[in-house]
């Protein structure tokens, strides 16, 4: 029988666990095994860099805090040697840094994940991982705002320059 202050740490984890989740825009599943040392570090530097926390947590206590944050779904995926990575600001990061690791390594696998309180099987991580990121999305919209605010500035301009010309020529 556990010890109640092992009971009291498990309760931590899992609490601690159910806040992250809550407050993660995005998440995903992977099987980490097979992957070098050197890989993993240079891909946890990775997903700390673009803001996602990475951890490995036991697969009882992370399907807990699931269940209770209501991705329940998500507990099948939850076998062998996983690891969890959460985002609370880009919701494509971690699966687009998670997917070329998965790309690259044959039996690091991603396994499942979440967007926006929706839960993805792997083939929904990975569509998400093709995205942009959200600096690039925001360019394009602005971009292509002023494109148009561009245009309309040179047809006002050739309308203005063309009254010009009209009275210059009638006077």
């Amino acid at each position: 029988m556990p010890s109640v202050q092992v009971l009291e740490q498990k309760k931590q984890i899992v609490s601690s666990l159910v806040e992250r989740l809550k407050n993660a825009t995005a998440g995903v599943i992977v099987e980490y095994s097979g992957i070098t040392v050197e890989d993993d570090t240079a891909m946890r530097a990775e997903l700390r860099k673009s803001g996602v926390e990475y951890s490995v947590i036991k697969n009882t206590l992370t399907k807990r805090a699931c269940e209770e944050v209501g991705y329940g779904d998500l507990a099948s995926s939850l076998e062998g040697m996983t690891a969890v990575a959460t985002s609370a600001d880009d919701p494509v990061a971690a699966a687009k840094i998670l997917k070329k690791y998965a790309d690259k390594v044959e039996s690091f696998k991603i396994k499942a994940g979440f967007v926006d309180g929706s839960v993805l099987d792997e083939a929904g991580v990975n569509d998400l991982a093709t995205l942009p990121s959200k600096e690039q999305l925001i360019a394009r919209v602005l971009g292509s705002l002023q494109s148009s605010l561009y245009g309309l500035a040179y047809v006002l301009q050739a309308y203005v320059d063309k009254q010009n010309e009209d009275t210059t020529e009638t006077a």
